[in-house]
């Protein structure tokens, strides 16, 4: 798929527009990359079938981008961003990925200092030119040279995210039409990235033939076992194996490295011997038909394969404690939706048939507040417009409730006030802005507010992009409990916030958690079993997250 390639140019071109204080484009070139990211379909499929029109007829994308496009499906390359790159010292862009640095100030720094790249940034903090510029100050430059670590250590990085690394699994999986073919290593543990793809399979040489085709290059090819890159420079293996060897190999191949070298020494103490070929008894292969039957055999309770990271997953497999997690179908319902009346790409209507094809009894439509500008943020009015319309809404077999993603304010409060909140099913609070803060006291605040009743992406991560603020998650952790506010486990493959460990310690501590796709097009619906998948890492059961129940019994907790 090109989808990705299209997706980072408008992506930058976005941010071109915005460092040349051009109006209302880049919100247009952000929106129509979403929706381009998010696609299932192939933009050159789509152009195949309908030409230009059906370019046009995507949500977001409209007739002018639609024909850059085009232009890249023809010849590879967009005129239009090649001379905008051309136009802007060739260093600013990267400059915005260092987070705190947005267009306005990369522009200031340029104007006063020269800084023209992420070096120049750097040895600006180091000299400390940057905290005697109004505007910053010591505690900015700090905080700029801290960014500037964690950019430099994920821009070498090689991993990428769990759902494109699922996506080009998915892709390549559905082309080989193996007997039986599983996707293992980090990706099938469900880890937020993703190194280089591993997948097991059944079957023969010709296997191996059809494999190698889907390559841009070959690294290794051999009568069992195969390496290729993609087109999206990512590192693909597969191991094919004979039948009976299947699930000792997606056992084997599974990982993680650390969970792996216990159960080896638990092998050897009782005399026998693992490896991705089954499990040995002198030399004698011990007939295991399913991964239960490896464990079984090493007198160990089954563990997921979302929990082999060895943290404690194995003790507790010694004393029969490994919990019964949440299933990838016990969600009922997801709150956290945004529709055409924000920044979502899709009617509600849309939203909501999507919904129930899932499967779900229940579906909250939740658009940004009236702060969140950037965003298309609901003024009151057009709050009260959404709510009716939400109201008016009647598809058999599934329920439509009307929230908001409220924003915490600087001061704690939320976007609206209590007689506004009241009109909704629940209320969302988030923090999008004033990160440098104090976001914990922030966060208390809001929570002591009735009408608040999900905290969305509690640390506010961008995974590689951003690290999020820092909080006292103990106090969060308390409040929440006390207040009865449920912790948002965020979907989103850049996001996966809440973090698996941090999951496992709310659930420790009693708190009750919910998953969230924050959908902004009907495909982005699909994110729910990234988040599960958190879940499910972080020990999660269903109990635990309150959206595997009826709608009925989550309005109880909300008190409507």
């Amino acid at each position: 798929m090109i989808n990705k390639e299209i997706a980072k140019i408008f992506y930058e071109i976005s941010e071109i527009l915005k460092l040349k204080n051009v109006q209302w484009k880049p919100a247009a070139y952000n929106k129509a990359a979403r929706v381009i990211e998010d696609l299932d379909d192939d933009l050159k499929d789509i152009y195949k079938e309908k030409g230009i029109k059906g370019l046009d007829e995507i949500p977001g994308v409209g007739s002018g981008i639609a024909k850059k496009i085009e232009e890249y499906i023809k010849t590879g390359r967009i005129k239009k961003y090649i001379e905008l790159k051309k136009s802007i010292p060739k260093g600013l862009i990267e400059m915005l990925n260092v987070e705190g640095i947005g267009p306005k100030k990369a522009q200031f720094l340029y104007k006063k200092l020269k800084i023209k790249s992420v070096t120049d940034l750097e040895k600006a903090a180091k000299k400390h030119k940057i905290k005697e510029l109004e505007r910053f100050g010591e505690k900015s430059e700090k905080d700029i040279e801290e960014s500037i670590k964690f950019f430099k250590k994920n821009k070498n990085s090689k991993r990428i995210l769990l759902g494109d690394a699922l996506g080009i699994a998915d892709e390549i999986i559905s082309k080989l039409n193996a007997e039986e073919i599983l996707v293992c290593g980090s990706a099938r543990r469900m880890y937020e990235t993703v190194g280089d793809i591993d997948i097991a399979a059944t079957g023969d040489k010709k296997l191996i033939e059809k494999f190698c085709m889907l390559g841009k290059r070959i690294l290794a090819k051999g009568n069992t076992k195969a390496s290729i890159i993609t087109k999206d420079d990512v590192q693909v293996d597969l191991r094919v194996v004979p039948k009976k060897d299947f699930w000792s190999a997606v056992h084997y191949f599974t990982g993680g490295k650390d969970h792996s070298v216990e159960l080896r020494k638990i092998a050897i103490k009782k005399g026998m011997k693992l490896n991705e070929y089954g499990l040995f008894k002198k030399d004698k292969r011990i007939d295991t038909g399913s991964e239960r039957d490896i464990y079984k055999k090493l007198g160990l309770q089954f563990i997921p394969a979302e929990m082999r990271e060895n943290k404690g997953e194995i003790e507790s497999a010694t004393k029969n404690k490994i919990p019964e997690l949440i299933n990838y179908n016990d969600v009922k319902g997801d709150l956290h939706v945004h529709t055409k009346w924000s920044d979502g790409e899709n009617s509600i209507i849309k939203m909501v048939k999507e919904a129930k094809k899932i499967g779900y009894d229940y579906i909250g439509i939740s658009d940004h507040s009236q702060t969140r500008k950037i965003a298309g943020g609901l003024s009151v009015d057009e709050l009260i417009k959404e709510i009716n319309e939400v109201k008016k809404v009647k598809i058999p077999g599934i329920k439509v409730l009307i929230g908001n993603e409220v924003d915490i304010l600087g001061d704690g409060s939320l976007d609206y006030d209590d007689k506004v909140l009241s009109k909704l099913d629940y209320a969302i609070g988030s923090i999008h802005s004033g990160f440098s803060g104090d976001v914990t006291k922030r966060i208390l605040k809001a929570m002591e507010n009735k009408y608040m009743n999900i905290l969305a992406h509690p640390t506010g991560r961008l995974i590689q992009e951003r690290k999020g603020y820092e909080i006292n998650f103990k106090e969060v952790l308390r409040v929440a409990k006390e207040t009865k506010t449920l912790l948002e486990i965020n979907a989103h493959p850049s996001r996966l916030d809440l973090r698996d460990e941090m999951i496992r310690t709310a659930i420790e501590n009693g708190n009750k958690l919910i998953i969230g796709t924050d959908a902004h097009s009907v495909d982005g619906l699909r994110y729910m079993k990234f988040g599960i998948g958190q879940a499910r890492r972080g020990w999660a059961r269903k109990k635990d997250i309150t959206n595997t129940m009826s709608w009925n019994e989550l309005r109880k907790m909300f008190n409507r």
